[in-house]
């Protein structure tokens, strides 16, 4: 495949059908170039469905990088609360907190080119999706989908390569490129309160452009309940809690949280009622060895999962309540587990969250958004105002869901806080969230005293603000934009 200069280098997607010299490399969809893909709503459809398949096909030259989903991974591997038990993928490379602090390593650029491509294919269709030929409700989700993969986009990348958003400082630091139009000139960093200002512009104008639109076609596509839970997970990481709060219980409207049988089923179908944004994985578009759940599941036939199940932090665990439904999907002794051959090993503390259907195929859908996490949003943004009541509301409602037995809490303050911070690390653990909320809350890594093997993770403290926290800008980038600063190395 090859590359092109967008300020920067990128690896084409391999969703893409064509190599043809012809083909533009802007289209994620197929041969036909960018003057013929806008012509009409129903081939910008085409468009729009191209980058929903880039968030699970394979980037790079390795293994883990199979789409977001490996990001997801690697979040969660760079916190306390996913332990590898054994040196495997993940486990040798973003775990021991080394390749994002090398700029020549391919994990520290995989992350960039991913999500840039994401926005260079957004701005096609955010700027010419208004000329296209069709009806103008779907003109408006076109449009309305595109800024909401904008916004997130860019969201992530200034997470990871620029400084934590500070509520109580100016935010001058620098942030990443801004990129709203595709332009080969070399673009430099803007700072990162301007990339914030854009991203709650993209999701004011999809979020306003969703309104009186039809229905999505799947839970791969955007909709205006999920461009309200990006919305205020931007909202929660700027330390606007309150319009966090507000945001989140407007972003799970019409949503329910699952039964107890359903979170002990594996977290691979889209059907689930809680799950507001996902992947869908189509049965003959397996993505085989490099998929999310060829390294998370614990029954897939992958040497990954055979010999690395991946663990939870022991002393989280130990907060889990004896009646609560989550402490049924990790498993601190292993000898009455039934696996699905000799082969496969086992770990204490291993986990049965994340499942496949079937142990011959990596087929499952990815959970991107639930509304669990909205609910987590807002006691986390109502308990961080001051507004303890509010807070309590929404904590009591999710966990008396997942723990018959929960009494509603009557903390209050840090007290609160950290009960509903638990409640969130238990929640959401393995979908990708702890590097993010540790450098949000500008809190340091610390794996000691728990069942992390010190050698194997070899990093297991990281104090809170130090530059590591900082992934650095890719070589490739740097080498092809004068503008380009780095980070401190």
């Amino acid at each position: 495949m090859k590359k092109i200069l967008y300020f920067l280098f990128f690896i084409s997607s391999l969703s893409l059908i064509s190599c043809s010299e012809d083909y533009l490399d802007t289209v994620p969809t197929d041969q036909i170039g960018s003057d013929d893909v806008f012509t009409t709503t129903e081939k910008a459809w085409g468009a729009v469905n191209g980058i929903h398949r880039e968030m699970y096909s394979q980037w790079e030259e390795s293994q883990d990088m199979g789409g977001f989903g490996g990001m997801m991974i690697a979040m969660d591997a760079m916190g306390e609360d996913l332990v590898f038990p054994v040196n495997q993928w993940y486990a040798n490379s973003v775990y021991k907190w080394i390749v994002h602090r090398g700029n020549t390593y391919l994990w520290d650029k995989y992350p960039w080119d991913f999500m840039y491509q994401v926005i260079k294919n957004s701005n096609m269709i955010i700027n010419n999706i208004d000329a296209a030929v069709g009806p103008d409700t779907d003109k408006k989700m076109i449009k309305a989908e595109a800024l909401t993969y904008r916004a997130w986009a860019h969201f992530f990348l200034v997470q990871l390569y620029a400084k934590r958003y500070d509520a109580a400082g100016n935010n001058s630091q620098a942030g990443i490129p801004l990129m709203t139009i595709n332009t080969t000139d070399p673009q430099p960093r803007a700072s990162v309160e301007e990339v914030y200002t854009q991203i709650n512009k993209d999701l004011d104008d999809a979020i306003a452009l969703f309104d009186g639109t039809r229905a999505r076609a799947t839970k791969s596509h955007f909709d205006a309940n999920v461009a309200e839970g990006v919305k205020a997970r931007v909202l929660l990481t700027q330390g606007k809690w309150s319009d966090a709060a507000q945001m989140a219980a407007k972003a799970r409207t019409g949503y329910s949280l699952m039964s107890n049988k359903d979170y002990q089923a594996g977290f691979n179908s889209a059907d689930n009622g809680e799950w507001m944004w996902g992947s869908i994985q189509i049965a003959d578009q397996t993505t085989y060895f490099y998929h999310y759940f060829a390294f998370m599941s614990w029954n897939f036939n992958a040497s990954a999962v055979r010999t690395c199940p991946k663990c939870i932090n022991s002393l989280l665990y130990n907060n889990i309540t004896a009646t609560d439904v989550r402490k049924n999907i990790w498993h601190p002794v292993t000898t009455s587990m039934v696996m699905p051959s000799s082969s496969y090993k086992k770990y204490a503390y291993m986990n049965t969250k994340f499942a496949v259907a079937d142990f011959t195929s990596s087929v499952g859908d990815v959970p991107y958004m639930r509304a669990g996490e909205m609910y987590l949003i807002e006691a986390e943004g109502y308990a961080r105002a001051g507004e303890a009541a509010k807070a309590q509301d929404a904590l009591y409602t999710l966990a008396v869901n997942r723990d018959p037995s929960y009494v509603k809490s009557t903390k209050t303050g840090q007290g609160l806080i950290d009960e509903i911070m638990i409640q969130r690390r238990v929640e959401l653990w393995g979908e990708g969230f702890r590097f993010l909320d540790l450098k949000r809350l500008n809190l340091p890594l610390d794996r000691t005293g728990a069942n992390h093997v010190a050698s194997q993770a070899s990093v297991l403290n990281v104090a809170a603000g130090d530059k590591k926290w900082e992934w650095l800008i890719p070589k490739a980038e740097m080498d092809a934009n004068p503008k380009m600063v780095q980070n401190p190395l």
